[in-house]
């Protein structure tokens, strides 16, 4: 009895120990890695450095098919972090459920607050769709079969590469060459500010309206998903719900989901084998992207 008290309190210890260590998405990455069920993803190159000039790198996964006769549709995802933090290497979880769906998928870094301001983040997030753009093909993607998606102001940026056509353009690519993006849990439309961190992010841009991804909302941008939790509390589904809005009454492909009683960190964790019972995130935004790149 007393074994089995001291081998209880030793594992005890180790969790604490591990989630006081651990950030939260590299605990899921963790627990993913190892949780039972099928995984033939793999990382295909780690530490790729996409821009010369902000330094900034990128891991890629996919599932290694070298006689493939096909080349795979691409997935560059944006991870969360309120602009101010997160890391590619925690989001394996992400790359590797979207990689194990058929995808070639991209975990890019980007420039953070205190260190830039809006709009940093986002030019950084463009220079790395254009290197995917460019040599995705050696990985086995299709370059033209690009699409994006993210979470929380990951999905923040992925939005705003999708509706502002400034970023993609200003980095030399076409902002045509998105097939389509998904969303989870952005925020969308949040002036006045209605964070600290969004105050820190953004309040020394001039003209805070350019902030807004709603307010470039168009009739002829590419197929949009749209997903929240209704039991949001970091990112209202407000934002979530005014841009689905915005972009239907505009004539825009736009798609809206809204999961009962998630809140900001089940949809992302819904995205990992062990809380996939949470809702289909997974299979509902695995679908959608799937099927844009299909399209002609």
């Amino acid at each position: 009895m007393k074994t089995l008290f001291f081998c209880l309190i030793a594992v005890a210890v180790a969790l604490l120990l591990f989630t006081r260590i651990v950030e939260p998405p590299n605990q899921l990455d963790y627990l993913d890695r190892f949780w039972p069920g099928q995984n033939n993803a793999e990382k295909l190159a780690s530490d790729i450095t996409f821009d010369e000039a902000s330094a900034q790198k990128l891991n890629i996964w996919g599932v290694n098919a070298p006689n493939a006769h096909r080349k795979r549709p691409v997935l560059v995802f944006f991870y969360g972090g309120g602009w101010a933090n997160g890391d590619r290497d925690h989001y394996g979880f992400a790359a590797r459920a979207y990689a194990n769906r058929g995808f070639i998928v991209v975990l890019p870094d980007y420039r953070k607050v205190p260190h830039v301001h809006f709009p940093i983040f986002n030019q950084d997030a463009a220079a790395a769709v254009r290197w995917v753009h460019d040599n995705i093909s050696r990985y086995g993607g299709d370059s033209d079969r690009i699409v994006l998606a993210g979470h929380s102001a990951g999905a923040y940026i992925a939005m705003m590469l999708t509706l502002d056509r400034s970023y993609l353009m200003s980095a030399g690519v076409k902002p045509s060459i998105i097939r389509g993006t998904v969303g989870l849990s952005g925020p969308y439309d949040f002036y006045p500010y209605d964070s600290r961190r969004s105050i820190n992010a953004m309040n020394r841009w001039p003209r805070p309206l350019e902030t807004q991804p709603i307010a470039f909302a168009r009739k002829d941008a590419p197929p949009i998903m749209i997903i929240t939790g209704t039991s949001d509390d970091t990112v209202k589904p407000r934002n979530a719900i005014l841009l689905s809005r915005k972009l239907h009454e505009l004539g825009a492909p736009v798609k809206f989901r809204a999961y009962n009683d998630l809140n900001h960190e089940d949809i992302v964790m819904a995205l990992s084998k062990p809380f996939r019972s949470k809702a289909p995130v997974l299979q509902d935004s695995a679908d959608f992207l799937m099927k844009v790149t299909e399209q002609h």
